[in-house]
């Protein structure tokens, strides 16, 4: 089986990212359910670049053209999801902060 650079790229990539995210969550800095998902995303990935025919499986299944739509198609899903979820994070932080700037200010005043 020849591989492409691209094939040995992604998945050494994937191995990098994936002993980052191990590292975090040793440290604390990273919870479990994210370990998890991050764990199934780049093994996915790593999948997917190895062996293309799983995408063009997928897309069959799904009755989408090709592979590589489904994975941009994924890949715009999941995209706008974790925007969605920053906008909300961002909103309550903004919130939380607003709360504690009066707080303060009553108090010093």
């Amino acid at each position: 089986m020849n591989l492409l650079l691209i094939q040995i790229l992604i998945p050494a990539f994937a191995l990098f990212a994936l002993a980052s995210a191990v590292m975090k969550w040793k440290r604390r800095e990273m919870s479990s359910g994210v370990l998890t998902l991050l764990v199934i995303f780049w093994i996915a990935v790593a999948v997917v670049v190895l062996l293309p025919q799983t995408a063009q499986m997928l897309a069959s299944l799904l009755g989408v053209g090709r592979g590589a739509d489904v994975v941009v198609y994924t890949a715009v899903v999941v995209m706008m999801y974790l925007l969605f979820r920053m906008y909300v994070r961002i909103e309550h932080l903004e919130r939380e902060i607003t709360k504690l700037v009066r707080e303060i200010a009553l108090r010093d005043k």
